[in-house]
Parts: structure tokens; C-alpha cells; sequence
């Protein structure tokens, strides 16, 4: 009973200075409510979806055949039309001829919109959020025709953790990826993990951090290549989680932690590393005095996005340097794009696609406990046992042994600590 008072207590205390350092970051720059329309459409059935996550896409005029898939994870408080919106992806897509598919969080998973990137049932393989987000992929090359071989993942802060989850739990479905202000797979399996994770600086070894990603997939490479960012200036996320992210993909890959060069882009830093034959695997981007968000370029040949909350003015545009990273930012693909067209018909024959594995489930699993509007069904009876036990799971505690804690309902009757873990949870008894 004291031990989970004080890590409840813990929890409360790292979730106000969670909270506090966000508002911070976002700074006083706000974008109007309903500035524009969403440039996304929302796809309702994309497979069983345990997660209880919504999928956007977005498909440019002009695309040829098996297109490129960039998978964009946004940050806390984020939606999917916000990440594009600041980022400016789907502009990109526009000029360069690519697929967009944007997971997008809901707040009846978790209040501040996160990606649930630290609760082992999301960030397994084959579960929860990452099965979620893996049907996405799997129905955007369905249905708009995909190419298989070229699909990307990126995100930022809790979206770039999570993209480190898709990488390590699915590496044999991304070409590459990007993790933008994120955490390297593995860092945490609970809320207050997470919370130390994202404040603290930590050492773990590089062979730790390898087995961490050997571990999640029955997977031996090739390995996706990777492109990491992060603010030197970063409250929210500290800056030597990007080391950590480095060095957990070059112990998978079997790379030296030497760079093979390095240059300076204005104030910024980039590095990069080689393999054994020459080929560029992971580089790194260390943004001088920039906090937590995305680098972006507001002006000149490379701009894209727009500047706001998270989304910050470095006279570096992310979006442009990851998508020519990724080889998706070609001649060809300039050349093609830039000739007038007119816009045709994107119903392309799928290309055959990895079957989804068979995994262990109730069909239970796969139904949502809230509508999509984030509301409980008010048709479904109030049950004091599972709200109790979610809460519990979302701050990350096992829950209590019932002996000598429950009446003869097996609900616990500590008010005390029913209040205390939904609070720490962030839910509340609708």
C-alpha cells in the first residue's frame, strides 16, 4: 500500500513537470482554429486495429507506379492535420510523388494525444498500437497501390519514439526512418519510466541497446537507415536520447561508433555513418539552441511547413534533408513532378504485401472502450473494476492484490487509491 502511494505520487509529481516544460516549449505562437481545410482523408476500416488509433492518408495528383509511403507520427497534443500542417509533408508529396499515412492518437487512450510508446502492449510486435499502425501500412498499399519496398516512418517526440518502436518491431517493412526529439526503442515499459527517460541523462550500453531492438522481431537485417534530430536546447526530451538512438542502430548494424564525417550546416551539426561498403546507414542532426520540435525552413529553395507550436524556424528543413535522405527527393522524381498533368485515376493494382501474422486474441481485444469522439458508450454500464484497472495500466503499476483490499464485489474499496491512480492516469470516472 505505501509503495504504490509513493509511485503514485512520483508519477504525479513528473506528470506536473511533464506538463509545465510542454506548455513552455510550445511557446505564445497559436494557429488559428480552422485556418484551412484539412488537406487528409480519414480511412475508417483498416483491420482489426487494437489499438484504437484513426488513420489518415494522403494521396498527391500526380503519382506513378508503387509510389513511395511515408508514415508521420505527430507529437503530444498534436493531430494528424497539425503534423502536416507544421511539418508541410503533404506539399512535399505534392513535388516529389509519394504517400502519406498519418496514425492519428485519440484522447481515450491517452489525455495528452501521445502514442502510448512506453506501455508494453503498444510497443510489442503483433500489438496494440503498433499493430495498429502496421494494418495502416498494410491497407495504404491495398488500396492506393503503395510500393512495398519503399515505406518510411518518422515522427516526432512521442510520434518519434513510436517510430522507433515501428522500426525495431517491424524493421523488415521500412526502407528508413526518422525519429525527431524522440527516445531510442526500449527506454521505458511504464509512466514513470517514461517520464526519467525523457528528463534524465542516462548510460546505457551500447550492446543493451542493440538487444533491445534484436529482441522485438525475429529479424537478422538488412536494417532500415536512419536519420535522427534533436535541439541542443531541449527541455522536454533530453538531447542525449539522440546519442542513444545512434548507438542502439549502430550496434544492430554492426557499425563502428566513429563517425565517417561530419559538416557544419550554419550553427548546426550533422554527422554521419558508414558501413562496410561505403553506404551512408544512420546520420544525426544536432540543431544549435533550437527546444523541442521540428526543424523547419520558412524561407528560401528548401521551405516547408509553417512555423508554430513545435514546429521551429532553424533555417533547416527537416522534411526536405529526411526525404533526401530516404532517396525520395530525386531528379527523376522533380522532373516528373513539375510536368503538367492531368490528374488520373490512383485505383492502381497492389503490389503483394507480407500477410499479417496470426496472433493470440479474444475478439474482445479489438473492441474499443470509447467512440471515436472519445466518449464512453452510454449504453455500456459504468464498471468500477476496469476503469481501475485501466488506470492502473496507464500509469503504469500492477495493481494491487485483492486480499484484504476488496468487499465482496472484488472492487477495491480504497477510495484513496482509486482516486490517486485515476488521477495519476489522467482519466476520470465519465
Amino acid at each position: 500500500m505505501a509503495g504504490i502511494g509513493i509511485s503514485l505520487s512520483r508519477i504525479r509529481k513528473l506528470r506536473e513537470l511533464f506538463e509545465k516544460r510542454l506548455k513552455a516549449a510550445s511557446g505564445k505562437a497559436a494557429w488559428r482554429p480552422g485556418a484551412r481545410p484539412t488537406r487528409l482523408q480519414e480511412i475508417a476500416n483498416f483491420g482489426s486495429n487494437p489499438g484504437n488509433l484513426r488513420m489518415h492518408a494522403y494521396v498527391p495528383h500526380d503519382v506513378g507506379p508503387s509510389p513511395p509511403l511515408v508514415v508521420a507520427l505527430h507529437g503530444c497534443t498534436q493531430t494528424a492535420d497539425s503534423y502536416d500542417r507544421g511539418t508541410g509533408w503533404s506539399r512535399l508529396a505534392d513535388r516529389l510523388g509519394f504517400i502519406l499515412v498519418f496514425p492519428e492518437q485519440q484522447p481515450a487512450n491517452n489525455p495528452k494525444n501521445c502514442f502510448s510508446w512506453f506501455l508494453p502492449r503498444d510497443t510489442a510486435r503483433d500489438t496494440g498500437e503498433a499493430l495498429s499502425i502496421r494494418e495502416m501500412v498494410a491497407k495504404a498499399v491495398e488500396k492506393f497501390g503503395a510500393g512495398h519496398s519503399r515505406i518510411f516512418v518518422t515522427g516526432l517526440s512521442a510520434g518519434g519514439a513510436m517510430a522507433s518502436v515501428m522500426l525495431a518491431t517491424y524493421p523488415e517493412i521500412f526502407a528508413g526512418g526518422a525519429i525527431i526529439a524522440g527516445l531510442p526503442y526500449g527506454s521505458a515499459s511504464s509512466v514513470q519510466e517514461a517520464f526519467e527517460a525523457m528528463f534524465n541523462e542516462r548510460a546505457p550500453s551500447p550492446r543493451a541497446l542493440g538487444d533491445r531492438v534484436r529482441a522485438a522481431a525475429n529479424h537478422r537485417g538488412p536494417w532500415p537507415k536512419i536519420s535522427v534530430w534533436h535541439g541542443t536546447a531541449d527541455t522536454v526530451v533530453h538531447p542525449s536520447n539522440a546519442d542513444h538512438i545512434i548507438r542502439q542502430w549502430l550496434d544492430v548494424q554492426k557499425i563502428s561508433e566513429r563517425s565517417s564525417g561530419e559538416e557544419r550546416i550554419g550553427r548546426h551539426t550533422r554527422r554521419v555513418w558508414k558501413n562496410a561498403n561505403g553506404d551512408t546507414r544512420l546520420e544525426a542532426f544536432s540543431i544549435t539552441g533550437m527546444g523541442h520540435g521540428v526543424p523547419l525552413a520558412t524561407t528560401g529553395v528548401d521551405s516547408c511547413g509553417i512555423a508554430g507550436p513545435f514546429f521551429l524556424e532553424a533555417g533547416l528543413s527537416s522534411t526536405h534533408k529526411i526525404a533526401r535522405f530516404w532517396g525520395l527527393d530525386t531528379a527523376e522524381a522533380r522532373e516528373r513532378q513539375s510536368a503538367t498533368r492531368a490528374a488520373t485515376d490512383h485505383t492502381l493494382p497492389a503490389p503483394s504485401f507480407p500477410p499479417l501474422p496470426a496472433r493470440d486474441y479474444t475478439p474482445a481485444d479489438d473492441v474499443p472502450l470509447h467512440k471515436r469522439d472519445g466518449t464512453r458508450d452510454r449504453h455500456t454500464a459504468f464498471d468500477p473494476n476496469a476503469v481501475i484497472a485501466a488506470a492502473f495500466k496507464a500509469a503504469g503499476l500492477p495493481m494491487p492484490e485483492k486480499t484484504g483490499q476488496t468487499g465482496s464485489s472484488g472492487v477495491i474499496n480504497s477510495g484513496g487509491i482509486i482516486a490517486a491512480a485515476l488521477k495519476a492516469a489522467g482519466l476520470t470516472r465519465n
